[in-house]
């Protein structure tokens, strides 16, 4: 078929790329000197497949994925039935634009190239501001220009494509990253006394926030609250829902609830947030009476905390007397153990994640509890506290494993020392949120919380 541009000459195939094309000709004229199949194919070095429409209507209908590029005179006239619903009837230049505006309205994906008089070079111009690829002119056209334009035009129509999605990828990870951000806790520690610090790490890959969630707040009374949580499943649905868990656990802690009868109503919360019955979530909550010596402990099928006291080895607290899971019992009960802490101590929250990694490559055999408590009294036994214990302990856990874990990880330390207290004047350290790092190993060193 044809292509209604005057013939000029053609050129040896070695000047041009391999691959085939499809070009869609909309011009309304085919009449007069054309350039063949066989001519383009020469010059393009490769076989082309021509289309040609004489409206905007049956271009429409010749317009499929497989069309590479499309060649559109841009004196072509545009019936009202091609207009969009809702347009209002243009003149001057945008009147002379208007095939040029349909076809990328109906081809936002594909190659244009503007053909137009020799003369006219501001309406080509113009075209290329529009939206075009490229513009062509009738009188200084051949095969060569015309496979060259061809060629070129696609290329620049799928680095502009690549360059678009990679901004609006840009953009969507920078809104998430915000979001995400801002979405992390602000512990609100100050005039406890105690000490604070933190690591979290999602198991999804570029990820901010995982399933797993923590929270510490202190009430009007002195006391201190300290929770953390983990939602089964590893997705942004699962990461959503920890959120509105942690959200809400501050907000009825601060409101005066504690123990079971704000595990029940955490329940709820779950209940009607969650997107199946089977989603569930484990949580552990510490309350710290004002004088830091004694603790209320709830746990809802949660690993207990590990509690470490200046000159004993550190142990877990007891967890004979938990409840289950929040999510998979609609009746149940979580009772609270009250648990001396001493004068001086550090305790640890943490998910899952942190004691089922394995402890070798190829081995099915994982930490568990037991060999965590084993690992931090190691650390401990060398010197180490706060941030230096919980980065070498987790550190050590990544290694152990034989790469990055799988699954997410969050683990806080609150710690008691009253000569610091005394030293420091009666307050803890100004607690500040975190900056998560995504992608990084778990051993690398993060800002406080």
């Amino acid at each position: 078929m044809p292509v209604p541009v005057p013939q000029q000459r053609s050129v040896p195939a070695a000047e041009t790329s391999h691959g085939d094309l499809t070009l869609l000709v909309i011009e309304d004229d085919p009449a007069g000197t054309t350039i063949t199949v066989p001519e383009l194919s020469a010059a393009a070095g490769t076989r082309v497949r021509i289309r040609t429409a004489r409206n905007l209507t049956e271009a429409a209908r010749l317009l499929t994925d497989d069309v590479d590029c499309i060649l559109l005179d841009l004196a072509l006239p545009v019936a009202a039935s091609d207009s969009a619903p809702g347009d209002a009837p243009v003149s001057g230049r945008a009147a002379e634009l208007a095939a040029l505006t349909h076809v990328l309205r109906i081809a936002p994906l594909h190659a244009v190239l503007a053909l137009t008089a020799e003369d006219d070079t501001e309406l080509a111009a113009e075209a290329v501001r529009v939206g075009a690829q490229d513009y062509l002119f009738r009188g200084e056209l051949d095969a060569r220009v015309l496979s060259r334009a061809i060629r070129y035009a696609v290329e620049r129509k799928r680095a502009d494509m690549a360059q678009h999605q990679l901004t609006e990828s840009r953009l969507r990870a920078q809104e998430n990253a915000r979001l995400e951000r801002g979405l992390l806790p602000t512990p609100l520690l100050d005039g406890s006394g105690l000490s604070f610090a933190a690591r979290y790490r999602p198991g999804r890959s570029r990820a901010l926030l995982g399933g797993d969630f923590y929270d510490v707040v202190r009430t009007p009374d002195g006391t201190v609250h300290a929770m953390i949580g983990d939602v089964c499943g590893h997705g942004p649905d699962e990461a959503a829902l920890g959120v509105e868990l942690r959200i809400a656990w501050r907000a009825l802690t601060l409101a005066g609830l504690c123990g079971d009868e704000l595990l029940s109503t955490l329940q709820q919360v779950l209940e009607h947030e969650r997107q199946s019955e089977e989603i569930f979530a484990t949580l552990c909550t510490v309350d710290i009476a004002p004088d830091g010596r004694r603790a209320g402990l709830c746990l809802a099928g949660h690993p207990a905390p590990l509690l470490a006291r200046a000159g004993r080895p550190a142990r877990l607290l007891p967890y004979e007397d938990g409840g289950p899971a929040l999510g998979l019992l609609p009746r149940a009960r979580w009772p609270r153990r009250q648990v001396e802490l001493g004068g001086a101590w550090s305790l640890m929250m943490y998910t899952d994640g942190l004691i089922e990694g394995r402890v070798g490559t190829g081995t099915s055999e994982r930490l568990g509890q037991d060999g965590m408590v084993a690992m931090v009294n190691g650390r401990l036994a060398e010197g180490l506290a706060g941030e230096e214990l919980l980065e070498a302990a987790v550190a050590e856990v990544r290694e152990l494993n034989g790469g990055e874990l799988t699954d997410d990880v969050a683990v806080l330390l609150l710690g008691r020392d009253p000569e610091r207290v005394r030293r420091g004047g009666g307050s803890a350290p100004r607690s500040r949120p975190a900056s998560p790092v995504v992608a990084r190993p778990l051993g690398v060193q993060r800002p406080p919380l």
